[in-house]
């Protein structure tokens, strides 16, 4: 409370530090854990939100806890989870040129079957979101890893997904998957290409 921004003397919470960083600028998130009841909404063109090891978002409402608007985000370094399975995406971007690296993003504990799980995904681009980059991000124990929507553009690489009803699904966008791998509990589907999907580039290398 009180504080300042600077490393010495931070902010007390991720919206007051969002609210003073510049566009262009890095907020940076110490570490520790971040009880997360209301959306924090990325508006400023350009903006790095980086967390040091041992930060933990913990969503506690039903609500999406980051929502990226603006153009050139980049996310890194964050591991966010809930309290309790919540019907939304982690992170959704809305913003063109968004970077999402070096993240853990999973869910808690759901029983057995997969097909009862609640819907709770850890990313979600928005139809039509240009250039997004995901890589070398951990996702698991969700029913979705990443759902992209139709026309959206970019690269899916490095990733590891696991324990997922479905790892990526595909929504006739047309973007790239490279070396993603699948750990133990295994998914259900690793990739779907869902109805509607183009069949040939860049996914007619997809086995």
């Amino acid at each position: 409370i009180g504080g300042n921004g600077s490393f010495a003397n931070p902010f007390g919470t991720i919206q007051e530090g969002l609210s003073a960083v510049s566009i262009g600028g890095t907020l940076n998130i110490l570490a520790g854990t971040y009880p997360i009841t209301s959306q924090i909404n990325v508006n400023k063109s350009g903006i790095t939100i980086r967390g040091e090891v041992g930060t933990l978002l913990m969503l506690q409402a039903d609500l999406i806890p980051l929502l990226v608007t603006a153009p050139d985000t980049t996310i890194e370094g964050l591991t966010i989870t809930s309290d309790i399975p919540y019907q939304k995406e982690f992170i959704q971007v809305g913003g063109a040129n968004t970077t999402i690296r070096n993240n853990t993003i999973f869910g808690p504990v759901q029983p057995p079957p997969m097909a009862n799980w609640v819907v709770n995904r850890a990313i979600v681009p928005q139809v039509g979101v240009q250039n997004i980059l995901i890589e070398n991000n951990t996702m698991h124990s969700l029913r979705t890893g990443v759902y992209i929507n139709p026309n959206v553009t970019g690269l899916i690489q490095g990733n590891i997904i696991y324990n997922t009803k479905g790892g990526l699904l595909v929504d006739r966008a047309l973007t790239v998957l490279v070396e993603n791998s699948w750990g133990t509990p295994p998914n259900e589907f690793d990739i779907v290409l869902l109805a509607g999907t183009t069949t040939g580039p860049p996914y007619d290398n997809v086995t």
